[in-house]
């Protein structure tokens, strides 16, 4: 059990814990295993997607560890082809994950690379009726984010995109920021060199991994992450990034990496 505090950032449904559970590509038993292990551990966010193929095992572990529903942060997310039944895909998501309502249910991808109004109205509908607690969306541009307000007024709660230090882009995050929007970063270790100096050198100086470096560093920007993995002693470390700080030297030269 990892006892340190998981820092949270305010939705308009709740709060998002900054750190939680990727699932992607995790599948079966070990996609189960892998959410049991992450709530036991001290994890309150677990990510899946209708894609993913293992809401029902996400479900499993839900029902399972004898956590209070409301304590956890569930999101899932509509496959772009199912943008004609939003609706019934969110009921199937629902019924697999044994819960009455999403914490957060996220376009997974622009429907046929297009914005898609209509699915957003959907998306706010729903939460209007009290079956999703907030909305947002995936693999979105700011173009995109903004032809959704321009047409509801309102923008998506969270744009979940690739995000590391080699992404890494001040003015993003701005962007994303002045609309009100919460940048969730996927892949954030896949799509890092942790061999790069900035790193070792910022764990070296904490005792940590350069992993745990990358995972705070993504704290300490306030853009949620969601590590994926099916090792217990992985899924233990990457949660463990919440007992130290980097330091503003080393957040600038991580930040160069990008």
């Amino acid at each position: 059990m990892i006892n340190a505090p998981i820092p949270t950032l305010t939705l308009p449904g709740g709060q998002i814990p900054v750190v939680g559970l990727g699932t992607w590509q995790s599948e079966g038993g070990a996609a189960e295993r892998a959410v049991s292990v992450a709530l036991q551990l001290g994890y309150r966010h677990i990510d899946t997607a209708t894609g993913y193929g293992n809401e029902a095992e996400v479900g499993r572990a839900l029902g399972g560890v004898g956590i209070d529903r409301d304590d956890v942060f569930v999101t899932t997310k509509l496959p772009p082809d199912h943008a004609g039944r939003a609706r019934r895909t969110l009921t199937e998501s629902l019924t697999a994950l044994g819960t009455d309502h999403l914490d957060l249910w996220l376009i997974h991808w622009p429907p046929g690379r297009h914005a898609s109004p209509e699915t957003w109205q959907v998306f706010r509908e729903v939460r209007d009726e009290g079956l999703v607690r907030s909305i947002g969306v995936s693999n979105y541009s700011l173009a995109q984010l903004d032809e959704l307000i321009a047409a509801t007024g309102e923008a998506p709660a969270v744009n979940q995109i690739p995000y590391s230090p080699r992404d890494h882009d001040p003015d993003l995050l701005a962007a994303h920021l002045e609309r009100g929007v919460v940048v969730e970063g996927y892949s954030p270790l896949k799509r890092t060199d942790l061999r790069s100096t900035a790193l070792t050198d910022a764990a070296d100086a904490h005792g940590v991994t350069p992993a745990q470096v990358v995972l705070r560093w993504h704290v300490q920007h306030d853009v949620v992450v969601i590590p994926k993995s099916t090792t217990p002693e992985r899924i233990a470390t990457n949660l463990d990034v919440l007992g130290f700080t980097l330091t503003d030297d080393e957040m600038v030269a991580i930040d160069a990496l990008g």
